[in-house]
């Protein structure tokens, strides 16, 4: 693992609900509105790399991508607890299911689909 700490811990995550209940905005936040959130702000992340060239990484615009993932992930926790989703099991469940598509032995290395390993 890198050194950077990944993790959103429940106290950020209680910060984010917190944040929306004392403001009244549960009343707004419904599925499909914060999944078109999460779909706007996934397009403003993609806004830092257009037409940055060969430059993939873009450090120039790291603050502007911090921003924008960090709307991403507040509207993703927002949108699990409306749905009643634990993103924790939700997660694992999903790593399961990754490396039953993806065996290290088939895909180390690759970037093709499951479809086409």
């Amino acid at each position: 693992m890198s050194s950077n700490k990944l993790v959103i811990s429940r106290e950020t995550a209680e910060k984010i609900l917190s944040f929306r209940n004392e403001r009244n905005w549960s009343q707004f936040h419904n599925p499909k509105d914060l999944a078109i959130s999460i779909s706007l702000e996934a397009a403003e992340l993609l806004e830092c790399f257009q037409w940055s060239g060969s430059d993939t990484e873009v450090e120039s615009k790291h603050k502007e991508m911090k921003e924008e993932l960090s709307d991403i992930f507040i509207y993703a926790v927002l949108l699990a607890d409306r749905l009643k989703i634990n993103l924790d099991e939700a997660i694992h469940e999903k790593i399961v299911q990754n490396a039953k598509k993806y065996p290290v032995e088939k895909s180390f290395g690759k970037s093709s689909k499951y479809t086409e390993i």
